[in-house]
């Protein structure tokens, strides 16, 4: 199968969960916007103008009435880009971390591989602005997940992912909050889906990091990476 960009992007949905990111929400989307016309936002019962802001850039907008955490909103985000008709459905962040030009790179081999999906990694790309310390917990997270999940992966914790329809359709994340990452991993093996890592570049600005996890949050990522192990 030969990547086609043309009739490929027009299929293609980008799925954004969104929390409190009136303050950056517009530029990601209007990013995305100049290579993929299909975006869905996933407003998470934000308490600024997300919702508003999203949808004057030229995303298509959802909101839950309650907050429900991430997994929740991506797992709204994907059901919808599905009952569009979508072939491959990309999860992008709302912080500004993801480059859009990565997509089509990770399109591209997907498409040569015959996967089910394709996994962004920063340790096979670039990171800009990333610590010291979150490379190293991020490092022993990703050897940590090799142990207990057997999945060859140098970076488990990234959220720009790009699924064929078929695995999207067989996700059906049940873990609302940031478990979800490590359900995803837990779905790729019990699936047995067969998956390529493409190198992406992350940036962390000073907003990012002020959204993001911080060091103090390694116990919830090893939590969710033993949660993983005990889907599986």
């Amino acid at each position: 199968m030969l990547y086609d960009p043309i009739n490929l992007q027009k299929d293609v949905w980008i799925v954004i969960p969104a929390y409190n990111e009136g303050g950056m929400i517009a530029d990601v989307v209007t990013e995305v916007g100049t290579m993929f016309p299909n975006i869905v936002v996933i407003d998470d019962a934000s308490a600024d103008e997300t919702s508003a802001t999203a949808r004057s850039a030229g995303a298509t907008v959802l909101r839950h009435p309650f907050n429900l955490g991430q997994g929740a909103a991506l797992q709204t985000g994907i059901e919808f880009a599905l009952s569009r008709g979508a072939s491959h459905v990309v999860t992008f962040d709302a912080d500004g971390q993801h480059h859009i030009e990565d997509v089509p790179v990770m399109l591209e081999q997907l498409a040569q591989s015959g996967a089910d999906l394709a996994l962004g990694s920063r340790f096979l790309g670039n990171t800009v602005g990333m610590s010291q310390s979150r490379g190293l917990l991020l490092k022993a997270a990703t050897l940590f997940t090799q142990i207990t999940t057997g999945l060859k992966l140098t970076d488990c914790h990234n959220g720009l992912r790009v699924f064929t329809a078929k695995a999207a359709s067989q996700l059906n994340l049940r873990q609302n909050r940031m478990a979800h990452a490590s359900e995803i991993l837990a779905g790729i093996r019990k699936n047995r889906f067969d998956f390529v890592e493409v190198p992406v570049t992350i940036t962390y600005s000073d907003y990012s990091r002020e959204k993001g996890q911080t060091f103090t949050d390694a116990f919830v990522i090893f939590r969710d990476l033993i949660a993983a192990r005990l889907l599986s």
